[in-house]
């Protein structure tokens, strides 16, 4: 595993909707699997397919990505990394494009359960009944949620 030191220019250049300070100690970590940013010893961003994403553990503080709310049977499937079916969604925010990055939340605590990328538009996924319709690609309890 390879840690790079960044300048949180650098960051603060690379992402919109959150501001990294001077003071901040931000690290590049890169492994064969992930290329993650921590802050503070914090994962705040991964890449996927050379975007750069928000880890679960920012998006409980901060609203960064659209919005997908799966009703509480579905919780044990998507924090174990199935990608998220069309019945088990109950809410899903307008202006959502296919290939998006878009976070999924439960439906009572509107806690971040993964980051998926949209394989549908919202209203493709408003017009489907059944199917695949997001690609899970960071859950609690993966890699990235447990890097320290």
């Amino acid at each position: 595993m390879k840690q790079k030191p960044l300048k949180a220019k650098e960051v603060n250049r690379l992402i919109s909707g959150i501001e990294i300070s001077k003071k901040d100690n931000v690290v590049l970590i890169e492994d064969e699997n992930y290329k993650i940013i921590r802050v503070n010893k914090e994962p705040y961003f991964f890449y996927y397919e050379d975007k750069l994403l928000p880890t679960l553990k920012l998006l409980q503080t901060n609203d960064l990505l659209k919005k997908i709310t799966v009703d509480m049977g579905a919780i044990k499937f998507v924090v174990n990394g199935a990608d998220v079916m069309r019945p088990g969604i109950t809410k899903i925010q307008e202006g959502i494009e296919k290939g998006e990055a878009i976070v999924i939340v439960d439906e009572n605590n509107q806690k971040p359960l993964s980051v998926g990328i949209a394989l549908l538009s919202a209203e493709e996924m408003e017009a489907a009944s059944s199917g695949k319709v997001i690609k899970n690609i960071h859950y609690v309890g993966d890699e990235i949620w447990e890097l320290k």
